[in-house]
């Protein structure tokens, strides 16, 4: 046996399906197929079995998960421990997800920074799969997340990037802008709520709270990201109200006008997330500390 047939058991046994662990392991599912018929003929058992749609593993195989899991992470802590990271030279590939609030937020200027230390290095944004996430990350399809997961605990580390609050925002030359510094005309207008995949538990509860003041009948819109709720305000005269950050950072680019929020909203944190297999790669160290230093700076601006 080699390494490549343990991970090929190890995605099989998260994956459970032929086309995703082809994916993740990035080879044709007619490699995979005659891989796992190369581990059948070794343990002499069938190892997966199809069930309706899914790979379901056999009794074999459950008994082979924790030990090749062992394995793989004891590898992964040899090859931190004994591989070097120039970033200067590097030509490394991460893969990072996030929500797109923590994407305009974090990746600009950190892309600025990587050209400059790293001009070989590429960092290859996802799609976030809250869902998955987890495995993910545990697997190494996905190096960095950044968000809020409260959920995402077990063999997972974390460090705080950002805590901010809520700031409203409408176009430029808004007719009665003077009129949403009180809640009851805040209320009165026209809004566009924002239900971002990914964005965390305290945008719900913001979101939410919102909703509490604002009659129904005044949300004109129900967007799934920070970007399009903006672009729509924009081009109306509904309010927008977003993580204080992401809604200065999106007001200067696109030219519309902030005011203060006149309701009390619970303050947003976004973390950056990894796990535990990569805590020591050198490579995840720099990328790490590259976006913890970028979101201290904008924090204090």
């Amino acid at each position: 046996m080699d390494l490549f047939q343990l991970k090929v058991i190890d995605t099989l046994l998260r994956e459970q399906s032929l086309t995703r662990a082809a994916e993740a392991l990035d080879i044709t599912q007619p490699a995979l197929s005659k891989t796992l018929a190369r581990l059948r003929d070794h343990f002499n058992d069938q190892l997966f079995v199809r069930v309706a749609f899914q790979m379901k593993p056999t009794t074999k195989a459950l008994a082979l998960a924790p030990q090749i899991a062992s394995i793989l992470k004891e590898l992964s802590l040899l090859q931190c421990e004994q591989l070097p990271f120039l970033p200067e030279t590097s030509a490394r590939h991460f893969k990072f997800a996030a929500p797109d609030a923590a994407i305009v937020l974090t990746l600009p200027s950190v892309l600025m920074d990587m050209r400059k230390q790293a001009p070989n290095l590429r960092l290859h944004v996802v799609q976030l799969d809250v869902e998955h996430l987890h495995y993910r990350l545990e697997s190494g399809e996905v190096d960095l997340a950044a968000g809020d997961y409260p959920l995402l605990v077990q063999g997972i580390k974390r460090q705080r990037l950002i805590r901010t609050n809520y700031l409203s925002l409408v176009r430029l030359g808004h007719p009665r802008i003077e009129e949403f510094k009180s809640l009851e005309g805040f209320a009165s207008e026209s809004h566009i709520l924002v239900a971002a995949e990914g964005a965390g538990h305290y945008n719900k509860i913001a979101q939410e709270a919102l909703e509490l003041v604002i009659p129904k009948e005044n949300i004109s819109a129900r967007v799934p990201g920070f970007a399009a709720a903006v672009l729509l305000a924009k081009y109306t005269d509904a309010i927008v109200t977003l993580p204080r950050l992401i809604a200065a950072a999106l007001a200067r680019e696109l030219e519309l006008q902030s005011f203060e929020t006149p309701m009390k909203l619970p303050e947003i944190e976004i973390y950056q997330y990894w796990h535990e297999r990569y805590d020591r790669d050198p490579g995840h160290i720099w990328l790490r500390s590259l976006f913890h230093g970028h979101c201290t700076r904008i924090a204090n601006i």
